[in-house]
């Protein structure tokens, strides 16, 4: 059990260090995205080893969903891109001005 936290714990801060390598301009500070990495690792592996249940005890599948939800609250931590915005000013169904 001990292994599995630590294993999912090392998982999700290196996940959480290639995503600040990667998207480095569309997250928030370095700090919040290595503990939210880690700590959405270890949440997935006790979700995991919860839906498992007490009879399997395979390392294998705890990684594997530590991994899965990490990547999921990483995911919610990302900013939209600088892409082309559009003004909110203008409403698509606006009447033409009258004069």
């Amino acid at each position: 059990m001990l292994l599995e936290a630590l294993g999912s714990a090392l998982l999700g801060l290196a996940l959480a260090g290639a995503a600040l390598r990667v998207l480095a301009l569309r997250l928030p500070s370095p700090r919040t995205v290595l503990v939210s990495g880690v700590l959405g690792a270890l949440f997935g592996a006790y979700l995991t080893q919860f839906a498992l249940g007490p009879g399997h005890n395979t390392l294998f599948a705890t990684l594997v969903g530590s991994v899965l939800v990490s990547a999921v609250v990483l995911s919610l931590l990302l900013r939209p891109g600088a892409g082309p915005r559009r003004s909110s000013r203008r409403t698509p169904f606006s009447l033409p001005s009258q004069g």
